[in-house]
């Protein structure tokens, strides 16, 4: 026998991982936190088939780094929510994970202090804390499921899921969209085509075995039975916009050809404000109008929000950064959500009362 090294040549080091039964007995779902999942969950599955005439709203931080600003973020977004309930369902932005081109900061669970220290059991534990607290405040939350192991983490707290347009091609994510309990939104690729969606949609409903971690973080072989409340999200690609009229058209077109309902979902930044946090506001102005004009297949958008406008880099010193503004995407600040929310349901409230 040769004295060859094979195995783990680039590896530096494992450390084991707390369980998810372990984090979820640590931090247990109360009774108030289930019963907003729960509600969550029924309302916007109630949306999607038409059952409820309100728009969904999922808005907040391009990523979450700092719990206390997302706290304050989510008690303002709560208040909100009672003064538009009637004709929008507030949805909030729980985004604890980045997909990188390259490089960088991946998100509050793989590097909660942000100084590449990457101390994932913690990130772990204080998302879950987070959504727990937020959960419990009557709000549905959403997030990206990025990776295919934190789901059995945190899913039990969130209402509503995005597939990334980097990763709605894969097959790894198809296949884990499937199992999740709430209902999941698949964004258009990066090249902005929408045939890759329209195939994650088909994929994600059917049913599928694959390989993944159960509640003991055993090794498992996971079997699906397809998740059948997916919905196409539409954010532009290749620095142009398809959120006009004709863009939805076709995309409804799409949808009716490849036989799946005609929901969509409209991500009014990336390449739909040509990344531009500013421009936000007029995106869903032009969907608002659409709506008023008779659109019937438009159930949702997305806003990229905080408290402050803009974004920021990480500084060497963590407390110099400005508290409540985005390191990730630029965001539009709460004046200006909270001015265009209210004036979306002043808009097309009646609207959508009558088009369902």
């Amino acid at each position: 026998m040769g004295h060859h090294q094979l195995n783990d040549l680039n590896v530096v080091s494992t450390g084991v991982l707390i369980t998810p039964q372990e984090l979820k007995k640590k931090i247990p779902l109360t009774s108030l936190a289930e019963n907003s999942v729960a509600k969550g969950r029924d309302e916007i599955r109630k949306i999607l088939d038409r059952k409820d005439h309100r728009l969904i709203i999922v808005l907040g931080p391009c990523s979450i780094h700092d719990p206390k600003a997302a706290l304050e973020y989510g008690q303002k977004l709560q208040e909100l929510s009672l003064k538009v309930q009637d004709s929008l369902l507030l949805v909030m932005r729980t985004y604890f994970e980045k997909p990188r081109t390259t490089t960088g900061w991946k998100g509050l669970i793989n590097d909660p202090y942000l100084n590449d220290t990457f101390k994932i059991d913690e990130g772990l534990e204080m998302a879950r804390s987070l959504l727990m607290e937020l959960a419990a405040s009557g709000l549905p939350l959403g997030t990206e499921a990025l990776d295919p192991i934190t789901p059995q983490y945190l899913q039990d707290i969130i209402s509503w899921s995005a597939i990334g347009a980097r990763t709605t091609e894969s097959q790894t994510h198809r296949e884990m969209a499937s199992g999740l309990s709430g209902t999941i939104g698949f964004k258009n690729g990066t090249d902005g085509s929408i045939s890759i969606a329209l195939n994650a949609l088909k994929s994600a409903s059917a049913p599928h075995r694959f390989l993944g971690i159960n509640p003991e973080g055993q090794v498992a072989v996971i079997h699906t039975k397809g998740n059948k409340y997916g919905h196409i999200v539409l954010r532009g690609g290749n620095d142009k916009p398809n959120y006009d009229s004709v863009n939805i058209t076709l995309c409804e077109n799409q949808l009716t050809k490849s036989k799946l309902p005609v929901n969509i979902m409209v991500d009014c930044s990336h390449a739909n404000s040509n990344k531009d946090p500013s421009l936000q506001p007029l995106v869903l102005k032009n969907i608002s109008n659409q709506i008023k004009d008779g659109n019937k297949s438009i159930i949702g958008v997305m806003l990229e929000s905080n408290l402050e406008s803009g974004n920021q880099s990480i500084c060497e010193n963590i407390k110099d950064l400005r508290y409540g503004v985005s390191i990730t995407d630029g965001c539009i600040d709460w004046k200006t959500t909270e001015g265009a929310i209210l004036e979306l349901r002043d808009e097309i409230g009646s609207t959508l009362i009558k088009r369902n």
